[in-house]
């Protein structure tokens, strides 16, 4: 039987309208109140105060953290990026949570799309990632560059961790069944809510390994990429971004998807792990 973790929400690392109203009152003059040094400021419009709301898959997390700084300069915006798997940012949406930019597996921009959440026109590749398999730094190198080398390492392992709610979860089990060893395997795995959090199993020693995407593991700091799955179980799991049918920023939002599939972003992606 699998060992699955308690839910919980995706994090949100966006800046709070009150973290502004702190860093104005701060500045004001002691005994003066904070409504009053909002007055001070000076005035500027609502439109130019807004950031851009991101919901983004963690497969290009790393990727977006390395070019914070282009994309916000391209976009003209802050931008307020909130992570996780796109079926966990699926559901976000289908509960009728705003958004400028999507930025998620190529299906689920797809199923937007058909749903009219997302402006079809405005859809942009973004690359490709394969699955592979991530252990902690400094384990000890093993083979699993062929089926049967593979199936030799998933006996010998204790345990391995992958996300429950993640796109290549089906592929991992697929392979699992094709290798004739699903049964031994549902003792050993460890089913986490992202790969943020399964990756993190692995590197406290937990798991032994984690199968995810290729863009999930090579960024994790104390992890190491001990190869990707052989050809006849490699899937390749593609990256889009689209602006949001309700963007209150559009034309920012279209600059922030054109910066992101254009030739200027391309490195940050590659180094990443994803294929353009």
């Amino acid at each position: 039987m699998s060992l699955q973790s308690p839910l919980s929400g995706p994090a949100d690392y966006s800046v709070s309208g009150w973290a502004f109203v702190a860093r104005v009152g701060y500045r004001c003059l002691g005994g003066v109140a904070v409504a009053a040094c909002v007055l001070w400021a000076p005035s500027v419009p609502a439109a130019q105060e807004a950031g851009l709301r991101v919901f983004s898959s963690n497969g290009v997390k790393a990727a977006l953290e390395r070019l914070h700084a282009e994309t916000e300069r391209a976009a003209g915006r802050r931008l307020d990026i909130t992570f996780g798997t796109s079926a966990s940012t699926m559901q976000r949406v289908r509960a009728g949570e705003s958004f400028d930019v999507a930025v998620l597996t190529a299906d689920a921009i797809d199923e937007l799309a058909k749903a009219g959440k997302v402006v079809r026109p405005s859809v942009g590749k973004l690359g490709r990632s394969g699955i592979g398999i991530g252990v902690r730094a400094g384990t000890a190198k093993m083979d699993i560059t062929t089926a049967d080398a593979l199936k030799h390492v998933f006996f010998a392992v204790r345990s391995v961790t992958y996300a429950g709610d993640g796109a290549s979860r089906p592929h991992i089990e697929r392979m699992f069944g094709t290798l004739g060893i699903t049964e031994t395997m549902q003792s050993k795995t460890i089913l986490e809510q992202g790969s943020v959090r399964a990756a993190a199993r692995v590197v406290q020693g937990d798991a032994d390994m984690l199968i995810t995407l290729i863009s999930e593991i090579v960024p994790v700091p104390g992890m190491e990429l001990a190869g990707p799955l052989p050809s006849e179980f490699q899937n390749y799991v593609s990256f889009a971004a689209a602006v949001g049918s309700s963007a209150q920023n559009a034309d920012a939002a279209a600059k922030l998807v054109a910066f992101l599939s254009g030739h200027t972003a391309s490195l940050a992606f590659t180094a990443s792990g994803i294929e353009r």
